[in-house]
């Protein structure tokens, strides 16, 4: 290689490292990562809590104009154990945040995010209640998110692991989707949501919702239909569609779901129909929220707060194994449980006979 032509390459690589050098000082210059971990930290300051991170946001251009943040802890103030623990995530801007003036974000993406479901209980109760006769509030998102390799906890035990949440942005009358997976005790499910909301004189419609879940190699289930909230316990939903199990044989599925009155409390009715099984549940959505409490809190065992029936040729879930199943449960008398036979694979279950 000559003289001439090796200066002449020194010379525009020089140029393009300038040039990259020029590039990454506007960046900062202009992204001002400072002013948008300000604006983070403001709006959480608005909604009671502290946010912290472990080293100040760094700007980057590729794919997208982007802010990546370091060790993200976001906490109620004043409390100790935090909210959310992530190792990282990105505020993907627009390419107009360029011009300097606006601090709007697209996206929110965070990685390796642990969730503590205590501490975000104890953070919802200090939240100031809304009135009994108020009407349904739509909370918009401006920008999606995307959580991946997520942990769900209550304290240090473990709820959902490989946690992937996907949702685009929420505001009224815009189609909203939502995805989500996670295992439990090493079984994937996924369940997808989408429809578009409609928030009117007090009343938030869900529009043209569709929901979609599934465990791989175990079922599958796809619902369509609309839903209603009032405010308050006044919600109601319509939703029929079609479950399919593996080597098994398919149901119909019907879910409704009624709004509590001043006798009633909040229902759901799940109805299962197929060639051999069926099933006409009532389930109060709250009352077995506080069975389950109680259940964890080493209370004595007890059948869930059920009415309504079940009549299935056979059940087999995990080490449970069950023939000839049939339940009937009314209002104020104790559930009858008429199983023909029931096996674990570690010893053998009885059930009551009526």
């Amino acid at each position: 290689m000559n003289r001439r032509l090796r200066i002449g390459l020194l010379a525009v690589g020089g140029l393009l490292m300038g040039i990259l050098v020029a590039a990454l000082v506007a960046t900062y210059v202009v992204l001002q990562p400072e002013r948008f971990t300000a604006m983070l930290q403001s709006r959480a300051e608005e909604a009671g809590l502290d946010l912290g991170l472990a080293s100040p946001a760094s700007p980057t251009l590729w794919p997208k104009p982007a802010l990546e943040l370091e060790g993200l802890t976001l906490r109620a103030r004043g409390s100790g154990t935090p909210l959310i623990v992530a190792s990282r995530g990105k505020l993907v801007l627009p390419w107009r945040t360029l011009l300097g003036q606006d601090t709007t974000v697209s996206r929110l993406e965070v990685e390796g995010a642990r969730i503590d479901m205590d501490a975000v209980s104890a953070y919802i109760d200090t939240l100031p209640s809304r009135p009994s006769t108020a009407g349904a509030i739509l909370p918009g998102i401006d920008a999606g998110f995307r959580v991946t390799r997520g942990t769900l906890t209550r304290g240090n035990r473990l709820l959902l692991s490989n946690v992937d949440i996907d949702a685009g942005r929420l505001a009224d009358g815009r189609v909203f989707d939502l995805r989500l997976a996670a295992s439990s005790s090493e079984k994937p499910y996924s369940m997808t949501l989408r429809t578009r909301p409609v928030l009117s004189r007090g009343v938030l419609t869900l529009n043209d919702l569709t929901l979609d879940l599934a465990s791989q190699d175990r079922f599958a289930a796809s619902l369509r239909g609309e839903a209603t909230w009032r405010g308050g316990a006044d919600v109601g939903a319509s939703l029929a569609g079609r479950m399919t199990r593996h080597d098994a044989s398919p149901f119909d599925v019907v879910l409704n779901v009624t709004p509590a009155n001043q006798q009633d409390p909040l229902f759901v009715a799940l109805k299962l129909d197929g060639p051999t099984d069926h099933a006409d549940l009532r389930v109060p959505p709250l009352a077995v929220a506080e069975w389950w409490s109680g259940i964890n809190a080493g209370g004595a065992p007890t059948l869930p707060p059920l009415l309504g029936s079940v009549d299935a040729a056979a059940i087999d879930t995990d080490s449970v194994h069950i023939k000839g199943l049939h339940i009937r449960a009314t209002p104020d008398v104790t559930p009858v449980i008429a199983p023909a036979s029931a096996s674990t694979a570690a010893r053998p279950a009885t059930g009551l006979m009526p």
